[in-house]
């Protein structure tokens, strides 16, 4: 019998059992994360440029590029999109 996937009308975060202050912190992240991933890609800096760009170490770009959301802080992903000429808008709304 073949594994069959499983839909969830929850995130990831929620279905693997993290609290919901760990659900918000890693969603934001996330968010965070792509949109700089997104940029990088659209911009095709190299990663030495990227990381002078971003004030960072190329390790660090590297890490990001692989998306190791669990190495990065809010405040490291927002000082990097700020850096890339990105702004954070911030939205609060209640929860579904």
């Amino acid at each position: 019998m073949k594994n069959q996937p499983v839909t969830s009308k929850r995130d990831v975060f929620t279905d693997i059992g993290f609290p919901p202050a760990e659900v918000e912190n890693f969603r934001i992240r996330s968010a965070m994360m792509r949109a700089l991933i997104s940029f990088l890609r659209d911009s095709s800096l190299t990663p030495a440029k990227a990381a002078k760009m971003l004030h960072t170490p190329q390790s660090r770009v590297d890490e990001l590029m692989r998306g190791d959301i669990h190495l990065f802080s809010i405040d490291d992903l927002v000082s990097m999109l700020a850096a890339a000429g990105l702004r954070v808008d911030l939205k609060v709304k209640k929860a579904a």
